[in-house]
């Protein structure tokens, strides 16, 4: 055999191995979020519970490794060569798509992910196989895909979405309706039976959807099951309810936290068991080849016109390899800084009240947020006025909110996990497939907005956070398939050179992602650890602000030679990069700075309330050099002769009076010495009345030539942007000053 395909197996083993801890990066939120967002415990121990969960569910896999084998493509139409380059190409697009999703904290299905990465593969390798014109070979790209089966997976998985919040939102809306927000008092009397439900439904979960088709449970344990599966049900029931009730009235326990760890504990299970081939599949359908390949060759049959029509027959997963998977997805959990990032998101979204917002708006948000407050509002008119009230006193939240500064409560947590398990474990008895990443998300979310989570303080950006996780869903099937078939590909053509070339291409990748995730990571824990009282943040605030008037300077010098020599395309260019700068500045405002002022001890508040006026004026700044390039763009992009030099030298003028400034500023900045700050600004004030000289002379000599007029309009709305412009930079300095000094 040749030795190129022992290095491919190889090379898929290395994979498989990131692919695990990438893969458990993303989808552990699906089992984490809840209790790191109720705080059920500590971040350790959920992690730990999570581990077990995990090792559990790798050694009851439920032997769906035939999706990678044979769910999606037909192997009896590749030969031996097709199917080792289509398992190589879908394990490096795999690796590199999940971990691009890991770095931007978004979760995504890897089950939708594998599934269209194997058509992709399948696509790209038939196309190249009819094109080529082999003798023998089908012409019909539908014979090489499993195209039923393809489409059941699909459909299941993207109607879960839908069916997965309508139940989050109908359970969680019931619940907080029995208990409130204030559920102690009522939990004392209905907890134990509530903690009953949740665990017995918990349990109906791990046993059918954890060790359903386990290598390790008989077929004869399966059929009992079966068969007597509501008497278990009742005797669940009846166990956990009493023994939620003696922990609760006798110990003294708070069952809801065992409740919220043990569905942990499932998801976790669940996970392992059934999204395992998603990770390890490929390698193990790769080795399945290479014996079926390696009794072939010892048959002396011929390797190039060897098809793989054998994977198609039932595969017993070796428990040595589904342990090790378990064991390297623990120590990932554990360690991986990109699974917390990922479960941060979605607890950020689902949290109770206000705080940092990560994501912006968009039309559609706003459009469902104008349409939900007219329905509410017309719910309200037609309910009866003793049953709004009685509705808005359960939903009322509590003052002190969730216990220990919780995103969420430990009744919330225990519906997200409850619903989830329900859900997962009806379509596994109904043999309906779905992602355990879409339907624990979207009942999440579905609790969030039933638990009034969705302030209209904060509804348009959770909303926009929600349809970017979708849209992220759709994006990673789009982009599976486009990717893995551009790999396929280039491995098909390129032969060895198209092999180790994706090879380095998916390192450096890899590599790149690593830096910026850590970059993303640093800026995030500087906007909590903010601390106005600090020299070097000081320093650092400082440098932030000369850095932006520089390049305010920067562009305005820029814009005026564009608009002398008409550049088009430059003056566009500029205008996008103001409008870029004041947007990141407003969104700093709304989504960083004030947030954290607002929690700022007595000591740091009035430096922090000076760092908003200075992000206040940088961003004025940059609403006159937006207008200022927006103006001088527009006016040549309507094929308008440029200005004058008389007007161009005027403003340029103008602006290096401002910018013969800023070195003095940094010198002052640096030393903390500012005696001559007011001689500075005396400067400034005198600018005033050239600029009223300027507008008297543009007056005075006023024609009627339509295009002179043209540039003279164009010429005084420049005057009074940078003025403005001028003025803002005037306080902003004014403030800077008083930031650093503290006075």
């Amino acid at each position: 055999m040749d030795p190129i395909y022992y290095f491919i197996i190889g090379l898929l083993l290395v994979l498989s191995c990131f692919d695990l801890v990438v893969g458990v990066s993303n989808d552990a939120a699906n089992f984490l979020n809840s209790a790191v967002g109720s705080k059920a415990a500590p971040r350790r121990t959920i992690i730990l519970v999570a581990a077990l969960g995990i090792i559990i569910g790798s050694l009851f896999s439920s032997g769906m490794m035939e999706i990678a084998r044979s769910g999606v493509f037909m192997p009896a139409q590749f030969t031996f060569h097709d199917i080792m380059l289509i398992f190589l190409a879908v394990m490096l697009t795999d690796v590199i798509l999940l971990d691009v999703f890991n770095t931007f904290g978004l979760p995504t299905s890897t089950t939708v992910s594998i599934v269209f990465e194997l058509l992709g593969g399948a696509v790209a390798v038939a196309l190249f196989k009819i094109w080529s014109g082999e003798p023998g070979v089908a012409q019909d790209l539908a014979s090489y895909i499993n195209s039923s089966k393809a489409l059941a997976i699909i459909s299941g998985i993207f109607s879960s979405v839908f069916v997965a919040f309508i139940c989050g939102i109908s359970v969680m809306w019931i619940s907080r309706l029995i208990f409130s927000f204030n559920y102690r008092k009522s939990f004392k009397y209905l907890g134990a039976v509530w903690c009953g439900v949740a665990l017995t439904a918990i349990t109906y979960f791990a046993v059918f959807k954890g060790l359903k088709g386990s290598t390790l449970v008989t077929k004869d344990m399966i059929r009992h099951l079966d068969a007597h599966i509501w008497l278990y049900v009742c005797y669940s029931f009846v166990f956990w309810t009493v023994l939620m009730a003696v922990l609760q009235n006798v110990c003294k326990v708070n069952i809801l936290k065992i409740a919220v760890l043990a569905g942990t504990m499932a998801l976790a299970l669940s996970f392992a068991g059934n999204d395992l081939v998603n990770f390890i599949g490929v390698f193990m359908a790769g080795q399945s080849s290479m014996e079926i390949a390696s009794a072939a060759v010892a048959q002396g049959m011929d390797l190039s016109t060897l098809t793989m029509g054998g994977l198609t027959a039932p595969v017993t997963a070796d428990w040595r390899y589904l342990l090790g998977a378990g064991l390297i997805m623990v120590l990932a959990l554990m360690f991986s800084k990109k699974a917390r990032t990922v479960t941060d998101t979605e607890v950020n979204l689902a949290r109770q009240g206000g705080g940092v917002e990560r994501f912006g708006s968009v039309p559609p948000a706003r459009m469902m947020v104008r349409y939900a407050l007219n329905a509410s509002r017309v719910v309200e008119k037609i309910m009866p006025a003793s049953v709004g009230r009685f509705i808005e006193k359960r939903f009322q939240p509590v003052s002190e909110g969730p216990d220990n500064g919780a995103s969420f409560d430990l009744i919330r947590a225990s519906v997200n996990l409850t619903v989830a398990a329900l859900l997962i474990s009806l379509a596994t008895s109904l043999k309906l497939p779905l992602s355990t990443t879409y339907v624990t998300f979207m009942v999440a979310m579905g609790s969030s907005l039933a638990d009034k989570a969705w302030g209209r303080d904060s509804a348009v950006y959770r909303i926009t956070g929600v349809i970017t996780v979708i849209s992220g869903w759709f994006f990673t099937a789009f982009a599976a398939f486009a990717m893995c078939c551009m790999v396929a590909a280039c491995i098909v053509y390129g032969g060895v050179f198209g092999i180790i070339t994706m090879c380095v291409l998916a390192a450096y990748l890899l590599l790149k992602s690593a830096r910026l995730h850590r970059k993303r990571t640093q800026a995030a824990e500087l906007v909590k650890g903010r601390n106005y009282a600090d020299a070097s943040s000081l320093s650092r605030y400082n440098e932030e602000i000369i850095e932006l008037m520089k390049r305010m300077a920067e562009i305005y010098e820029m814009n005026l030679e564009a608009l002398n020599v008409e550049d088009r395309k430059r003056l566009k260019k500029l205008r996008k990069e103001s409008r870029g700068i004041r947007r990141s500045l407003g969104d700093k405002m709304a989504m960083e700075v004030m947030p954290v002022v607002q929690e700022l001890r007595d000591g740091e508040a009035d430096r922090g309330k000076r760092h908003v006026q200075m992000v206040e004026y940088a961003t004025s700044v940059f609403e006159s050099l937006s207008n200022i390039t927006t103006a001088s763009h527009a006016y040549i992009d309507n094929n308008h002769e440029g200005l004058d030099m008389e007007y161009i030298e005027d403003l340029r003028k103008m602006n290096n009076r401002v910018s013969s400034l800023y070195p003095r500023f940094r010198d002052m900045m640096e030393t903390n010495d500012y005696s001559g700050l007011d001689e500075c600004l005396d400067g400034i004030d005198a600018l005033d009345e050239e600029f009223a000289e300027a507008v008297k002379r543009q007056i005075i000599l006023r024609t009627e030539n339509v295009s002179d007029m043209r540039r003279t309009l164009l010429y005084l709305n420049l005057l009074n942007e940078t003025r403005t412009m001028i003025r803002k930079v005037l306080l902003l300095a004014k403030v800077q000053k008083k930031f650093v000094l503290g006075c």
